[in-house]
């Protein structure tokens, strides 16, 4: 048989001035010099891809913050039990995250490290013998919060600062992030899943009571969103499938009632491995009419530090 080839000395080139590029050499990293401050550590990152994408983060952030647009943290139980509630605090203390919102095993988490010092049980050997979920100060505790949460019109979030704050002995109070936001003002919610958190097999649960204060954080939630308009930043930090789903809910009712704002605004997800819904529930949709959407992948308890360090470097320069 015969085989044609190309020929490749017909082949048209271009000069290499005229090819467009990605990459230029004043883009690279640089190596520790003898400034080691954080600002140089931040100076240093290539200007590449997802180190691109952090710093232009951390940019957002401390805009909105310059501008007192909302920054909306929403939050996964990781978050929480790989010992990030200090940075989380801090971002409120100072006045930056404007609304926090999290999922049913966050706040779980956040409870037990107020109260008892220590959180997350080894779910495996629970399992085996039926006693996984059910330490019962956590979920009498939690459950008669709600209950009274409900009486007093509450949120669950706000019910279960309310019930930290009443307890007289715990063991981490500063831990909180429910407490503190509580104490600094910042609307904290909570976003259940009936029948996904430990505390719902519990004899004290009341699932109207549940119901009842979860529905109106949701509300609160959508009540927040309008602060978004216009540079505002949501970050969706280890929640795979609650919070963003009650986020994109929570946006179109904020839309419904404000003429289809809030737009133009930052969104964020970071997360240890890439899922569907923070992807196109917080990252693309809510964004396509204006704004930026990025996906940051890496383990909390290393990004959102240096997060966290980089808008408070970006505010103070």
């Amino acid at each position: 048989m015969k085989y044609d080839e190309a020929d490749l000395a017909r082949i048209r080139t271009v000069p290499v001035a005229r090819r467009p590029n990605k990459v230029s050499a004043g883009e690279f990293a640089h190596p520790p010099g003898d400034d080691r401050s954080f600002r140089a550590f931040l100076d240093a990152l290539p200007d590449i891809l997802v180190a691109r994408d952090f710093k232009r983060v951390v940019h957002a952030i401390a805009d909105a913050r310059r501008r007192d647009r909302g920054v909306v943290l929403m939050l996964g139980g990781h978050v929480v039990k790989t010992g990030l509630a200090p940075l989380l605090i801090e971002l409120m203390r100072r006045g930056i995250a404007t609304h926090v919102a999290m999922n049913g095993s966050a706040a779980i988490h956040d409870y037990e490290i107020a109260r008892f010092g220590a959180t997350s049980e080894d779910v495996a050997a629970g399992l085996a013998d039926g006693t996984f979920g059910m330490a019962d100060e956590t979920g009498r505790g939690m459950n008669e919060a709600f209950v009274a949460g409900m009486r007093d019109r509450m949120g669950m979030g706000q019910a279960l600062a309310a019930a930290l704050e009443r307890e007289r002995d715990l063991a981490h109070p500063e831990l909180s992030i429910l407490l503190n936001a509580a104490r600094l003002g910042v609307p904290a919610t909570v976003h259940a899943a009936i029948g996904a958190e430990i505390i719902h097999q519990h004899p004290a649960a009341d699932g109207a009571a549940i119901g009842d204060t979860s529905h109106r954080d949701f509300r609160r939630l959508a009540a927040s969103l309008h602060r978004l308009d216009d540079g505002g930043v949501v970050l969706n930090l280890g929640s795979a499938v609650i919070m963003p789903e009650v986020f994109l809910k929570a946006l179109t009712i904020a839309r419904n009632l404000h003429a289809g704002k809030p737009r133009d605004f930052t969104t964020c997800d970071l997360d240890m491995q890439r899922h569907y819904r923070p992807r196109v529930n917080v990252v693309q949709r809510p964004t396509l009419t204006g704004g930026a959407g990025y996906e940051i992948t890496g383990h909390h308890e290393i990004m959102v530090p240096l997060l966290v360090w980089g808008i408070v470097e970006e505010i103070e320069a």
